[in-house]
């Protein structure tokens, strides 16, 4: 007894490394990008404990586990019946477009999405950019108090607070009215409050948490979360972009001086183009409510608004067979011809998108990223950091944030492709969590999101490749630690 308390740090530390390396050997079965297995394997023999609780809480994969291979098949043929007719072939799309100068150009863009989500390119949509939180719930709460049948929520977060509670008033009183609301909202992002909840359950609302986390199943769900932002009104009108539900978002007039500016983009989505965003929601709502919902004609209304913009909705996650979005914005930069303007709250790219940015901008395609000076994480804005001597050293121009936090997720190229929404250019974003962009081939779009990221640039400071050098040692240092995490966050 008395030999096992003297040793018994050696033999935790011994039972550490033994549960390590049978862990290494599991990671390299099952060959994931070697990058990202180093990271893993660093953590593990470097960090005694703590590389195996960051290994079993966050960095499983669990892409091909029989919880998404389940919700994937199931998806897939639920996705084929609803959006298979919406599909045109190539030559339809052409002759369709011929002439407007948008589908024909991002042509590889558009097959690539139909070829690997079944996800059509609609035509019939009127959109609008809703610019920060004010604007975006003032339209959307708008369009609620007007709902007839039903109202469909998707948030990674939603709280309880100022926007939060008037939200929950207005949908408990459609309830009241009679029209069906549904909320999805993510377990481990949300600080709803058990009273909110309660509230809601009991004027009728179907309420789901996404994926809760209970122990032991906490490391199996801690890393998958939802990270949409989108919200359906009785079929006809989508939201989707990167506002979240929660009083950090909306720039209130009255806020205090001292309360951090935050700058974002959304978009409201008027036409065929829902029939994709409810296609998604039905889908995760079936998957966290553990019931299938009978599909409605009023889930899928008929619209009859005139041509107007073409939007292709892309959506990923643990439970699709590919990077969807990833693989979109891959697209994007390697066909793009004049230039590539991009807004991202955290840029921790793989080295696809990393090479393909450098390479665009050695070619001579103008490449610009706006992204926050300070953020609201400090690992990641070190792990940002970390990336752009390169991109500079390759002539891509990058731009510090400084009027406040800037939260948008978009990119626009040629002037004729818009990305809006919920994606972040990070490896959490890619590969980990779930997500949903809408992609737009329409010159007004781009051109008004153009002009919005000239506006954005008054508020910002180019970084100088000279200067960049300079900067202490001491920074150097934190940033070359947090690349070694960079594949984990």
């Amino acid at each position: 007894m008395n030999y096992f308390l003297d040793n018994i740090w050696w033999i935790l530390l011994s039972a550490n490394f033994l549960i390590v390396f049978i862990t290494i050997g599991y990671e390299l079965m099952h060959f994931r990008e070697p990058v990202k297995s180093i990271s893993l394997i660093f953590a593990l023999l470097a960090l005694p404990v703590i590389g195996l609780l960051v290994y079993y809480f966050f960095a499983q994969e669990f892409r091909k586990s029989k919880l998404f291979n389940r919700k994937k098949l199931y998806d897939k043929n639920i996705i084929q019946r609803w959006e298979e007719k919406l599909i045109l072939n190539e030559q339809e799309l052409i002759e369709k477009y011929r002439g407007r100068g948008t589908i024909e150009e991002k042509m590889k863009l558009v097959r690539l999405l139909q070829n690997n989500q079944k996800k059509p390119v609609t035509f019939k949509n009127k959109v609008r950019v809703l610019i920060n939180g004010e604007n975006k719930f003032s339209a959307l709460f708008e369009d609620i108090k007007k709902a007839k049948h039903h109202i469909h929520i998707e948030y990674y977060i939603f709280n309880s607070g100022r926007i939060g509670n008037r939200l929950i008033l207005l949908l408990c009183e459609k309830a009241e009215e009679g029209v069906k609301v549904r909320v999805s909202y993510d377990y481990v992002a949300s600080r709803l409050s058990s009273k909110a909840v309660k509230k809601m359950k009991s004027y009728g609302i179907e309420i789901f948490p996404f994926m809760p986390v209970w122990f032991p199943n906490l490391t199996r769900k801690l890393n998958y979360r939802n990270h949409r932002k989108m919200a359906i009104i009785d079929g006809d009108i989508g939201f989707i972009g990167g506002i979240n539900i929660c009083d950090e978002y909306v720039n209130f007039e009255e806020n205090p001086k001292e309360k951090l500016f935050w700058r974002d983009t959304h978009l409201r989505i008027e036409g065929h183009a829902v029939k994709s965003l409810q296609a998604q929601f039905l889908l995760n709502f079936n998957f966290i409510s553990g019931k299938v919902l009978k599909v409605e004609e009023e889930f899928f209304p008929k619209i009859g608004i005139p041509e107007r913009t073409a939007v292709q909705i892309a959506a990923s996650g643990p439970d699709t067979d590919w990077q969807n979005i990833m693989e979109a914005i891959l697209t994007a930069i390697n066909t793009a011809e004049e230039y590539i303007y991009i807004t991202t709250p955290y840029f921790i790219p793989n080295n696809q998108i990393l090479t393909a940015l450098c390479m665009a901008s050695r070619i001579g395609i103008e490449v610009k990223i706006i992204i926050p000076e300070k953020g609201d994480s400090v690992i990641a804005r070190y792990a940002t950091n970390s990336y752009i001597e390169q991109l500079l050293e390759s002539g891509v121009q990058v731009y510090h944030y400084h009027k406040g936090m800037v939260h948008a997720k978009t990119m626009v190229v040629d002037g004729v492709l818009t990305s809006i929404g919920s994606c972040n250019l990070d490896n959490r974003s890619f590969d980990i969590n779930f997500e949903i962009n809408a992609f737009l081939y329409d010159t007004r779009v781009a051109r008004e999101m153009t002009e919005v990221y000239n506006v954005d640039l008054e508020e910002t400071t180019e970084l100088i490749l000279e200067d960049w050098l300079k900067r202490p040692s001491t920074e150097k240092i934190r940033e070359a630690l947090a690349r070694l995490w960079a594949p984990l966050l």
